[in-house]
């Protein structure tokens, strides 16, 4: 596959796990389009670069092996590294961090004020929010498995 501005790079260490989660996907799908576009996917993988038309498909799987606790169950803290770091290097990995330093951002205004107030609400399942005034602004902050995401700022 050529590579592309949008390619991502994989480590060997990255596609040892990634190859192998997509095969474990692969050996329960029958939807033949799946299959081809899998297929296809640890093709990419084994050639050390994914673009952007195989990366989702490759940001779902590496995103639910980690979050279920498959990745570190079967390949251990090392391969659960691995696989965060390739997520971060994928859509939804990129997005959580984007998210996550738009949220850094606004927090810092916060740096040198008195906190008037803090607080804390669930949302709903793994979901939060997370309320800070001050004098004059007022952030609020929800926390979830998409990450970190600014809700709402008053000032």
């Amino acid at each position: 596959m050529p590579e592309t501005a949008a390619a991502i790079r994989v480590s060997s260490a990255e596609r040892d796990v990634a190859v192998e989660e997509v095969r474990a996907v692969l050996a329960s799908v029958r939807d033949e389009g799946y299959r081809e576009q899998l297929e296809e996917l640890v093709e990419a993988l084994e050639a050390g670069t994914v673009d952007d038309e195989l990366a989702g498909a490759l940001d779902r799987i590496v995103t639910l092996g980690l979050q279920s606790g498959r990745i570190r169950h079967v390949y251990g803290p090392g391969g659960e590294q691995a696989a965060l770091r390739l997520y971060r290097k994928l859509p939804g990995g990129r997005a959580v961090q984007e998210s996550a330093q738009e949220v850094a951002a606004a927090l810092s205004s916060l740096a040198g004020r008195t906190l008037d107030s803090v607080a804390i609400q669930p949302v709903g399942p793994g979901a939060f929010s997370v309320s800070l005034s001050t004098d004059g602004i007022h952030l609020s902050v929800r926390l979830d498995r998409q990450g970190a995401r600014l809700h709402s700022v008053e000032a």
